[in-house]
């Protein structure tokens, strides 16, 4: 039998007095109360009621029994509405994992918009480039920059980043000039550490063929900040993802290169558990990111 149903039971029989009310009550019939409630109190070991023809009394351990279930009910059916209140409410606490250039770039201002709309939502926002899991970690919510792999998975599409290849212009300077992709083995090139291998770069060309070069690496880290500054101090050729340096092309800190090429493309993805049951804050949160990148890229 069901525990919870037999206590849920018991303790209105116990509120009631009278087990042929109980079975009124509950559309049972009175066998059927008395069944229950027999298999609970084998299942514990003690005797809750004490039985005549007439009345039914609570045992000492009934008495104290009664206050636990009680009190195990209305946290229980607290705990539910609570839970089932997400659903349709956005509270409780959003666990994020986010790219380390795209936190502060691009997440920051779609992250402070959405907790100003939902002053009951906490965000919690961890930056690490690596790819984590959802499930053993307890995030919600996963930005991932990469062409995914079939998985257990949900992802809804952000946008698609657009890599560039630049460099300094004090770099450049004193440099072969770069006209093709084979030129990069002549440079220093900065290169991204989580990227397999991080020597390789493809580039597709005009006729919408791909080419990969194997560049000589002279820095490279798993930080994309990191190489973005090296490549503003001077240090050689970097390809990152256009948002992070359009600023710096703007004011020329940097300059593009082999520009003849078309740069590479990579999405961007809000990865989340497939739940049946999704919080409201998780829908909420993807669908908002969703929009506010569909209006700016």
């Amino acid at each position: 039998m069901d525990k919870y149903e037999c206590i849920a039971l018991f303790a209105r029989t116990a509120q009631l007095g009278s087990f042929t009310a109980a079975a009124d009550e509950q559309n049972l019939t009175q066998s059927a109360v008395s069944k229950k409630i027999a298999w609970l109190e084998n299942s514990i070991g003690f005797t809750l009621f004490y039985r005549s023809s007439r009345k039914i009394s609570l045992t000492p351990q009934g008495a104290e029994y009664l206050i636990y279930c009680i009190k195990l009910l209305d946290e229980m059916t607290h705990t539910e509405s609570r839970l089932k209140g997400e659903l349709t409410q956005v509270s409780g606490e959003l666990k994020l994992s986010v790219p380390s250039a795209a936190a502060t770039i691009l997440l920051a201002e779609p992250i402070s918009q959405f907790m100003t709309m939902h002053p009951n939502l906490v965000v919690n926002v961890s930056v690490n480039d690596r790819q984590v899991d959802l499930i053993e970690s307890s995030v919600d919510i996963a930005i991932r920059a990469s062409y995914l792999e079939d998985s257990g998975y949900k992802a809804r599409l952000l946008f698609t980043n657009e890599a560039v290849c630049f460099a300094s212009p004090q770099y450049l300077a004193n440099k072969p000039t770069l006209k093709t992709i084979n030129d990069l083995k002549e440079h220093q090139c900065l290169t991204y550490s989580f990227s397999s291998p991080s020597n390789i770069w493809v580039f597709k060309n005009t006729d919408g063929t791909f080419s990969k070069v194997a560049v000589r690496e002279s820095f490279k880290s798993d930080s994309a900040e990191l190489l973005l500054e090296m490549a503003l101090l001077g240090h050689g050729v970097a390809l990152l993802p256009r948002w992070m340096v359009e600023q710096y092309l703007s004011n020329a800190q940097l300059t593009l290169v082999l520009t003849e090429y078309e740069p590479m493309k990579l999405p961007m993805y809000a990865v989340f558990k497939a739940n049946d049951y999704q919080p409201q804050r998780i829908t909420s949160f993807v669908s908002f990111l969703a929009n506010y990148f569909q209006e700016r890229f």
